[in-house]
């Protein structure tokens, strides 16, 4: 194994002082220490076809990989702010394994969804998902998603079928999420064609509860205003650290996300941080379902420079109400820089009555009890 594992890592931020001692998130970083032993030069074993003579005797191997070799993953899954995006850098960055990739979940869903649409574009006949899961194991033995959730139709039905081929090929897979598996796709429609899955997952799988404690994500806001005014470049640099700080400095890459068979780009995304200007989210054609899709992926909402509103902005203060009432009834974390106050923001137009709740969202969504309040993936 790498002359460092992940729960040596974890003594290490501690012992500098980087991080403070937290129990269960020492029993998490355990268990993935624990298969990164496990794990240490892992490469799943293809066997030999049989001869002819060696298959009428009964004898020899089948064609395929050895899944007997592969140990179970782990799934890890607790409320947003517990750090279990930092236990997947631990694991991964200590776990030696020749071919590993560590992927958002919704991404990758998105790029198998594509693949399937091409090879159906292209005339493919059958079933493309076995090939798709034939490429990807080809290239991964170890998958690590974060923040795997389910939350349209069409990654629901692909699921069991993706995940039974990567399986079958030896990859391992290790997975982060707000919920627990049996809560993926909650109310979802045909949700009884998504339960198979659960129960190939299971076989695969080992599931671990982050039990509560200590809202990282909080302490990291905890003493810093987040709602900015008037916007400046400082109230930029301060909206830019934040987005660093709840991301552990990840780079922003755009995430698509499909609403209705349509896809909605977030442009600057990560680790379920989502970063607009006030333009990209209000002066666009966009609806409440849109809105609710996005407050239901992300847990922290930044926007940047919200105006004051004219009169003629009327449908962009419809927009920002909008928006504002998703992320509030998914408990959305609001960070912003804005022109002036909440209540000063749009005093005169159409739909100045409905601001007011707006506004008056906007002041409460900077309460620490708000912010400690549990972000809520789908409207049960």
């Amino acid at each position: 194994m790498t002359a460092i594992g992940p729960l040596a890592a974890l003594d290490a931020l501690i012992a500098s002082g980087e991080m403070r001692p937290d129990p269960a998130q020492r029993s998490a970083v355990a268990e993935l220490d624990a298969l990164a032993n496990r794990l240490d030069g892992y490469h799943p074993v293809a066997k030999q076809k049989p001869s002819g003579f060696l298959k009428r005797l009964g004898l020899g191997g089948s064609a395929g990989a050895d899944i007997e070799t592969a140990p179970k993953g782990l799934y890890i899954f607790g409320p947003v702010g517990r750090g279990k995006s930092m236990l997947m850098d631990l694991f991964f960055d200590h776990v030696e394994v020749k071919r590993k990739r560590r992927v958002h979940f919704h991404a990758f869903m998105q790029d198998v969804q594509k693949l399937a649409h091409a090879r159906r574009r292209s005339g493919h006949t059958g079933d493309p998902i076995p090939e798709i899961a034939a490429e990807v194991s080809s290239t991964a033995w170890l998958l690590c998603f974060d923040e795997f959730q389910v939350d349209n139709i069409a990654d629901a039905m692909t699921l069991g079928r993706l995940f039974e081929g990567l399986f079958k090929a030896g990859v391992v897979v290790v997975a982060t999420s707000n919920a627990a598996p049996t809560e993926l796709y909650k109310d979802g429609l045909q949700r009884d064609r998504f339960l198979p899955f659960l129960d190939i997952f299971a076989q695969y799988v080992d599931i671990m509860e982050l039990d509560g404690g200590a809202d990282y994500r909080l302490d990291r806001l905890k003493g810093k205003p987040v709602y900015h005014t008037p916007h400046t470049d400082m109230a930029e640099v301060a909206l830019d650290q934040a987005f660093a700080d709840l991301t552990d400095d990840a780079r922003p890459e755009p995430l698509e996300i499909t609403v209705r068979g349509r896809t909605l780009t977030a442009p600057r995304a990560a680790k379920g941080v989502a970063k607009y200007t006030f333009d990209e989210l209000c002066r666009q054609p966009l609806g409440p379902a849109d809105y609710l899709a996005l407050a239901e992926t992300f847990h922290t909402f930044i926007i940047s420079n919200i105006p004051v509103l004219r009169p003629e902005d009327r449908n962009e203060a419809r927009r920002l109400v909008t928006c504002i009432d998703a992320c509030y009834e998914h408990k959305v974390n609001v960070i912003c820089s804005a022109g002036a106050r909440p209540d000063e923001l749009y005093v005169k137009g159409l739909g100045d009555f409905e601001f007011r709740r707006c506004a008056s969202r906007l002041v409460e969504m900077q309460a620490e009890d708000y912010m400690r309040t549990p972000h809520i993936h789908a409207i049960d």
